[in-house]
C-alpha cells in the first residue's frame, strides 16, 4: 500500500447473519469510499463473523469524525455488532519493555529506524540499566525501574503515568523478564505483546534450550502473543519453527532460538501496526 494513501480500516465481529458483507460495502461505495482490502472469516462452532475491511479516504463523503457515529448508526446496530475504525494518519505509540537480552531490541530499533513501520517508539522502559547505551544510540528515552517483590506495585504505576505522559498506545515486552501485574495488564487489554520460545511448557525453567538439547529435540519455535493474567497463554498473534539435528549444539540453539524470537516477535508487532489483528475468546484471528 502506498504509505500516502489516507486510509481508514475497520475490524468488526458480531452473529453470522446473512448480507453483511453487503451491506458493509455498500455503506463505503455509496459515500465515495474505494475499498482496498476485505478479509472476512466465519467461525461456525461460535456462529460469528469476523471481517477487517480498508478503504481509501480521500473521495469518502463522511467526515473522519463522524465515521464512527455513522457507521454504528446505519450498520454495526442492526447486527448488534462489535467493531474499532482506526486511521492510517494516526501513528500507533509503542512502548518498548526490555531486561537484558538485546536481540529483540536491535531489531526492533533496526526496523524503526529503517521506517518499515508506520510506528512512533517514544521511550523504552527497563528494569536493568544494561541496554541505556544502545537506546539512547537511537535517540529514544530509555527509563530504569529496578523491579523487587517490595517495590514492584509502586514502579509499575509510574510506568503507568508515564505511558499515560506519553499517549502510549500499545507495549511490546521484547524479552522483558517480569511478570506483568493483573492491574498493569487491565490498562492495556489485548495490547501487551510479549515472546517467548516455544518449548513452553515442556521444557520450563531458566535453560529449555539446555533441556531440550538434553532430549533431542528435532524442532525449536517462537511464539508471541497478546499478554493475559494467565502467563503465557494469551491470545497467539504469530508463531515460527526451524529443525534441529543431532549436530546442533547447545549454543547453536541458543542462536536458532533467538534469530526465531526477534522474526516472530517483529512479524506479531507488523500485524498489530496494521491492525490485522482481532481478538475472540481468547483466540486471534489474524487477517490477511
Amino acid at each position: 500500500m502506498n504509505k500516502t494513501v489516507n486510509t481508514a480500516t475497520i475490524l468488526m465481529h458480531c452473529d453470522d447473519q446473512i448480507g453483511i458483507v453487503a451491506k458493509v460495502t455498500e455503506f463505503i461505495q455509496n459515500n465515495r469510499g474505494n475499498i482496498l482490502a476485505l478479509d472476512q472469516h466465519v467461525d461456525h462452532e461460535e456462529g460469528q463473523f469476523f471481517m477487517r475491511i480498508m478503504w481509501d479516504l480521500a473521495e469518502f463523503a463522511i467526515p473522519k469524525d463522524k465515521i464512527q457515529d455513522y457507521f454504528q448508526t446505519l450498520i454495526a446496530s442492526a447486527y448488534n455488532m462489535q467493531f474499532k475504525v482506526y486511521f492510517s494518519e494516526d501513528k500507533p505509540r509503542m512502548a518498548l519493555f526490555v531486561s537484558k537480552m538485546d536481540h529483540c531490541l536491535f531489531d526492533i530499533l533496526a526496523r524503526y529506524q529503517g521506517r518499515e513501520w508506520n510506528v512512533e517508539i517514544p521511550l523504552v522502559i527497563s528494569n536493568h540499566e544494561d541496554l541505556r547505551s544502545v537506546v539512547e544510540q537511537f535517540g529514544i528515552p530509555f527509563y530504569c525501574f529496578p523491579i523487587t517483590k517490595d517495590n514492584k506495585e509502586a514502579q509499575e504505576a509510574k510506568e503507568l503515568e508515564l505511558l499515560e505522559k506519553y499517549n502510549i498506545t500499545f507495549v511490546v515486552l521484547a524479552r522483558y523478564m517480569q511478570i506483568i501485574s493483573p492491574e498493569f495488564i487491565s490498562k492495556y487489554p489485548n495490547k501487551i505483546i510479549n515472546i517467548h520460545h516455544s518449548f513452553l511448557p515442556a521444557f520450563t525453567g531458566a535453560k529449555p534450550y539446555h533441556a531440550a538439547y538434553k532430549r533431542g529435540v528435532k524442532i525449536i519455535g517462537a511464539t508471541s502473543h497478546y499478554v493475559t493474567t494467565d502467563l503465557d497463554e494469551g491470545p497467539i498473534i504469530e508463531q515460527d519453527v526451524t529443525r534441529i539435528t543431532h549436530r546442533d549444539t547447545v549454543d547453536d540453539l541458543v542462536l536458532k532460538g533467538r534469530d526465531l524470537e526477534k522474526i516472530v516477535l517483529s512479524r506479531a508487532i507488523n500485524l498489530h501496526i496494521q491492525r490485522k489483528t482481532l481478538v475472540y475468546n481468547n483466540k486471534t484471528i489474524v487477517f490477511s
